[in-house]
């Protein structure tokens, strides 16, 4: 109980304050305080905050009456006396039980409440009866016509059908069938309240027929109505790889490019925000996210797989086997070139590779100093066969491996030595399966060969494959095949020469292996195809260095939906004279450049201004003009630099090159004809005789060249 006490009176009161009343007693101590302060311009002391409220609200007013009424007219209470060490309270304070008003307050809303929703609930029944009523009209008209007017009904008999009366009465025509439709509609609770009259027998709605034609019609699913094309390079995309949740796209190729493409941040342009060489000059044959989507596996040509994360910067990279040990369980990592590599489905740490030097090889990414378990591949002589392809089943139990001698290998996880299956003569000998992939429900596994087929197996009988499909092209030891989401259908993509045609798509019914539909890609081979669950959208890398995603407006979500909706950024032509600004801090007032506060406005004075925005001159070809030096330089070495490889060989004849300058020394001499202007003789010159026709010259008498 929470307590409000008013404050005493004060025990140095005067006789005459005494002499009166205790109602003047109580008026004079509760104001006189308020005058004191307000001489002083003080807030009044805390202790008179009560009385002076109680005051100012107005001395009519009475507090409720509570159980402390009878206390209060009692007398002083002598223990709390004999705590202050005075006598004289006076009167005992009121007190009041919150707790009490606080309830009864909280009952008057509830009641407020109660009574609104009541109103509310009135007036959608009233609102109901008039739809009813409407709806009732129109067919009671009709009846009454047919029938006549021996079978008229009364209107109290088609409005009043949610009352017991009507509902004991017989009616006769077709209002007993409107009344059970709207009983039979206001009963089920779980049904939508359907407004107007009741809906014709056999009739269905168009969506439920969309779903059972999309059901039926496997075709329907695909998503390829739209696609955008987003240019890696000029040569073949080998790799693919979608983030979980599909926000990210990453590409990598025979360029050793490997190109980061976001959804949500690229525009219409559909350019990589991010590219790199993660493996130097190795093809990148393999990359994955993990099932976190937080780290990248990238497999490449050379031996050492590496991880990064998802900006591309280095998170791990596997140790090289030593190539001299001939037992590969004995060496710590690869010794030969990767063919692929895959992560873990269910733990995060683990990844997978496959290698030329026969081994299939599980790695932790927090130990990159050795492997943790190696699978070694055989052959039916028990000799070494070279594992082209590999991967987990989808509980991460089974690790598969399709070899060089085109048999399909599956061990589990946790015993490296035996297979737990294997298929000797899967594909054809010498061939090199290219990709292993296990359906969603993980009872079957599809595999793509390099001697052009397509097959599914169901691992618990794995002598003999279910379904194959022939004749579909693979020049590409990485040719991919994968699942639907929903487990139905196959796909797999053709390899084609070059001018031999287009790279084709074909998807496959999973249960009748039957071809469904195709899809003409581009004119080079259809090297990767990726369909993801999430965004149902089909990523294809193709032999010219494209990567295509054919996605539906309704049927996709996100993905590349989210860019082809955005405009081209504008590039502003002001943005091509920004000059980086130096900062030298140690640098003397005098020789710092001041700071640019807003780089727009600069940029527009810039332009403005002739000389900043002056285009600069072409560099001066040959020898120098206009005050500027030319290309060879003004030093002397340069210019010997330059012409010491000149061919200065002058094939005229040596008597003219001489005579040419003998008009200008005669009239001008300079340096010899002065010296000996009184001794020296008049020169005479030889006339110049005409050459004799060497025609007629015997073959043995002409001069040789």
């Amino acid at each position: 109980m929470i307590l409000i006490t008013a404050a005493p009176r004060l025990p140095n009161d005067s006789v005459a304050d005494r002499r009166a009343g205790p109602a003047k007693r109580r008026v004079k101590h509760s104001v006189r305080p308020v005058r004191r302060c307000r001489r002083l311009r003080l807030s009044p002391p805390r202790r008179f905050l009560p009385r002076l409220l109680w005051f100012r609200a107005g001395r009519s007013m009475e507090p409720p009456a509570t159980e402390g009424d009878a206390e209060m007219q009692a007398g002083p209470d002598p223990e709390l006396a004999a705590t202050m060490g005075f006598s004289g309270f006076g009167k005992k304070a009121r007190t009041f039980d919150l707790e009490a008003m606080f309830e009864q307050t909280r009952r008057t809303a509830v009641e407020r409440s109660r009574k609104v929703l009541e109103a509310r609930e009135r007036e959608q029944e009233v609102q109901v009866r008039k739809e009813f009523k409407s709806s009732c009209a129109d067919p009671s008209a009709s009846v009454s016509s047919a029938t006549g007017t021996g079978s008229t009904l009364k209107p109290r008999d088609i409005t009043c059908s949610e009352s017991e009366d009507s509902s004991d009465e017989e009616l006769t025509g077709p209002s007993t069938v409107l009344q059970a439709s709207v009983q039979s509609s206001a009963g089920d609770d779980d049904d939508e309240e359907f407004i107007g009259p009741p809906l014709p027998p056999g009739f269905k709605d168009s969506d439920d027929d969309d779903t059972e034609d999309e059901d039926n019609n496997p075709i329907k699913k695909i998503p390829d109505s739209h696609e955008i094309t987003l240019q890696h390079g000029t040569k073949t995309v080998s790799a693919l790889g979608l983030d979980p949740s599909g926000a990210r796209l990453i590409t990598g190729g025979y360029d050793y490019d490997v190109k980061f493409w976001d959804f949500a941040g690229m525009d219409a342009s559909l350019q990589a925000f991010r590219s790199l060489q993660p493996c130097e000059c190795h093809q990148i044959k393999s990359l994955q996210y993990s099932s976190t989507g937080d780290v990248i596996l990238v497999v490449s040509g050379n031996s050492q797989a590496k991880v990064l994360d998802r900006d591309g910067f280095p998170v791990m990279e596997c140790i090289k086997g030593d190539q001299y040990i001939v037992d590969m369980t004995n060496t710590k990592g690869h010794t030969a070139m990767l063919n692929s590599g895959c992560w873990h489905p269910k733990i995060k740490e683990e990844f997978l590779t496959c290698s030329n030097d026969g081994t299939v090889r599980t790695w932790d990414v927090n130990n990159e100093k050795k492997h943790k378990s190696v699978f070694k591949p055989r052959s039916a002589q028990g000799k070494r066969v070279i594992p082209t392809t590999c991967t987990y089943s989808r509980d991460g139990k089974l690790i598969a491996a399709g070899c060089q001698d085109g048999s399909i290998q599956i061990w589990d996880r946790n015993m490296s030595v035996h297979t737990k299956f294997h298929c000797r003569q899967a594909h054809a000998t010498g061939t090199d399966t290219s990709c292993l992939t296990f359906s969603y429900d993980g009872t079957a596994l599809a595999s793509r060969g390099g001697d052009d087929t397509l097959k599914i197996w169901d691992i618990r009988q794995f002598k003999k494959p279910l379904h194959s499909a022939e004749r579909l092209s693979s020049f590409f030891p990485m040719t991919d095949c994968c699942f639907s989401p929903d487990d139905k259908i196959l796909v797999t993509g053709t390899s084609v020469k070059k001018g031999g045609g287009s790279g084709k798509l074909f998807f496959f019914d999973r249960g009748t292996f039957q071809k469904l539909y195709e899809i003409e890609v581009t004119d080079a081979s259809v090297v990767r195809c990726l369909w993801h669950p999430k965004l149902n959208q089909i990523m294809v890398g193709t032999g010219n260095g494209l990567a295509k995603v054919y996605y539906d407006p309704v049927k996709s979500q996100r993905g590349a939906k989210l860019c082809v909706v955005k405009t081209k950024r504008k590039e502003r032509q002001a943005e091509t004279l920004t000059q980086d600004y130096i900062i030298t801090p140690h640098a003397l007032p005098m020789f710092r450049e001041p700071r640019q506060r807003s780089t727009r406005k600069q940029l527009e004075k810039d332009r403005l201004d002739p000389m900043k925005s002056h285009k600069p001159e072409p560099p001066v070809a040959g020898p120098g003009r206009g005050g500027r030096v030319g290309t060879h330089g003004g030093t002397l070495s340069s210019y010997i630099v330059k012409n010491i490889a000149l061919d200065k060989t002058d094939d005229s004849n040596p008597r003219e090159a001489i005579l040419r300058h003998a008009k200008e020394a005669e009239e001008n001499p300079y340096w010899v004809a002065p010296a000996y202007a009184k001794t020296q003789p008049k020169t005479v010159f030889a006339e110049v005789e005409p050459e004799d026709d060497e025609t007629d010259k015997p073959e043995w008498k002409k001069r040789k060249i």
